[in-house]
């Protein structure tokens, strides 16, 4: 590792809930809320970003496990927030506590694991799929 991963590591990103991020938009429900699918994917971008500045050049972390519970709905328009931290490192494997808030309350919260990779033979790997 570049630096040495140990728990605590922490991350928050942010964003505004926008029409495109909604339930409707994305076929996961037929409410204009902010949608499961996009909570996920900020909180899996606040894990990644965590850890991202300790990793080994050439190397990423993919998201391998997810559980997670959304709590609450989001309107268009307000901000959201998701906070990862780093809970457990198993060799390659990272475990995070990942909550998502709004501007008014938690919305969602879980587990989180991802796995360190090297870019290269990962997408080698992914590119040969295509090929068979």
């Amino acid at each position: 590792m570049a630096k040495e991963l140990e728990a605590g590591l922490k991350h928050v990103s942010e964003k505004i809930v926008q029409q495109s991020d909604t339930a409707t938009v994305f076929g996961s429900g037929d409410m204009s809320v902010f949608s499961t699918p996009m909570m996920v994917g900020l909180m899996e971008n606040a894990a990644m970003k965590a850890v991202g500045d300790y990793l080994e050049e050439g190397c990423q972390t993919v998201g391998i496990h997810l559980d997670i519970k959304h709590l609450a709905a989001t309107p268009v328009g307000m901000k959201v927030r998701a906070e990862a931290e780093l809970v457990e490192v198993k060799g390659k494997q990272l475990v995070f506590k990942v909550e998502a808030y709004d501007e008014k309350e938690k919305i969602g919260e879980g587990i989180h694991r991802r796995f360190i990779v090297d870019k290269t033979s990962f997408m080698e790997k992914t590119q040969a799929k295509a090929k068979k």
